[in-house]
């Protein structure tokens, strides 16, 4: 089986195919990334095309001010790599072509008639759920949020109708697209996974966890990811002033973006900011943790609850991701409505007064709650398009 995954950037499709290689599929990736940057990431130089000029105007783009040049730059550098994708696709013959959204339009225009099954990477919930929760979002907050344009929502619903199968990462997402209309039987859902390897905390970790929960310093509140509005950062920082810094340290680590910066200043010295670290010092962030925190507004499936369940930290999550999916409440985390940081509030003041119980949970996520590798994503991923190739017509 012959497989190109097209991503402009990273995203969990390095993982992906590297767990595909493992498992002897012969596998190209198609990226922005020049393939001396991909082999940081563990992936044969033989095994990607990087369309790295593609890559450098889109970071050169993203330190704009996107409210000015975004909405011209986007149909350009969308089109721009999608249109270099279609021509190396149709370069030789592939079996499955996996694409992203967004991106997809032009090879899934020409692959048609090849032979070649298309499958559509959706990272987030359907587009236009998408849009109509951040439009909610800039009506809650009074702040101008990045959501999804009329001309990307319009080509997102095209590569829709022209995909074999659209792949998405949740319940959650899987909800939103049939909520729109989309048939059941044109998704495939594939949950992601962690490098268990990598963040399963040392024994001694945990056991430091456990003696802090158990202490009299403050509740250790951990959040990781994009500190923007559709990640939560209203309810965030709503959390934030009801605690106080008393009882409970937070933490928030991830990049900032403009859009972060007005809320962010407002909470002072209460959180420890730190910008976005290297993937080989998660594990040390999510060490210095206690709880973990992401009250999300819409992810198709957020990997960063992943993480945090294999680095045995509780999860305090919304129901609009991968929560409901990864968590068992009461058991491993708890999951409540999107904007409610009232529910945010009274979950961390309990874990604050139950220490013992928290501790006690640490020690089920360790042993029994540890979330799928890699791996097992592969398989899922082979199986979806052997199903898809059994399908195509002879």
């Amino acid at each position: 089986m012959k497989i190109a995954i097209a991503v402009q950037g990273r995203f969990h499709a390095f993982h992906l195919a590297r767990a595909l290689l493992e498992r002897g599929r012969d596998v190209t990736v198609l990226t922005n990334y020049p393939r001396w940057a991909a082999a940081r990431f563990g992936l044969p130089r033989s095994r990607v095309r990087g369309f790295w000029v593609h890559g450098v105007l889109a970071r050169a783009v993203e330190k704009l001010d996107r409210g000015s040049v975004w909405s011209g730059a986007e149909a350009c550098l969308h089109s721009l790599f999608g249109r270099w994708v279609a021509r190396e696709l149709m370069s030789e013959r592939w079996d499955i072509a996996h694409l992203w959204s967004g991106v997809a339009e032009e090879s899934l225009t020409s692959l048609r008639g090849t032979g070649t099954r298309c499958l559509v990477m959706r990272g987030s919930s359907h587009i236009r759920v998408q849009a109509r929760l951040l439009q909610e979002e800039e009506e809650r907050t009074g702040f101008r949020q990045d959501r999804p344009s009329c001309w990307r929502i319009a080509r997102e619903e095209r590569e829709y109708a022209l995909a074999d199968r659209i792949v998405v990462l949740s319940t959650f997402a899987h909800g939103t697209f049939i909520s729109e209309g989309v048939s059941a039987e044109k998704l495939s859902l594939i949950p992601l996974g962690a490098d268990l390897q990598r963040l399963r905390p040392a024994p001694e970790v945990v056991r430091a966890r456990q003696q802090r929960l158990l202490g009299c310093g403050p509740l250790r509140v951990l959040y990781v990811g994009a500190m923007s509005f559709q990640k939560g950062l209203w309810d965030l920082a709503r959390m934030v002033r009801e605690l106080g810094t008393d009882k409970f340290a937070f933490q928030f680590v991830g990049p900032q973006p403009r859009e972060a910066r007005a809320v962010l200043s407002e909470l002072g010295g209460a959180v420890t900011l730190t910008s976005k670290v290297p993937e080989t010092e998660l594990p040390r962030v999510y060490a210095g943790g206690d709880v973990f925190v992401f009250p999300t507004i819409q992810d198709g499936y957020a990997a960063v609850l992943a993480q945090a369940a294999a680095a045995a930290l509780p999860v305090l999550t919304t129901t609009n991701c991968s929560g409901p999916d990864l968590v068992r409440d009461g058991e491993n985390g708890w999951v409540v409505p999107i904007r409610d940081p009232d529910a945010l509030v009274e979950r961390l003041r309990w874990c604050s007064d139950h220490r013992d119980e928290v501790a006690a949970m640490v020690g089920r996520i360790y042993e029994h709650f540890q979330p799928r590798d890699w791996s097992e994503v592969a398989a899922d991923f082979e199986a979806a398009c052997l199903e898809n190739l059994l399908a195509r017509s002879p």
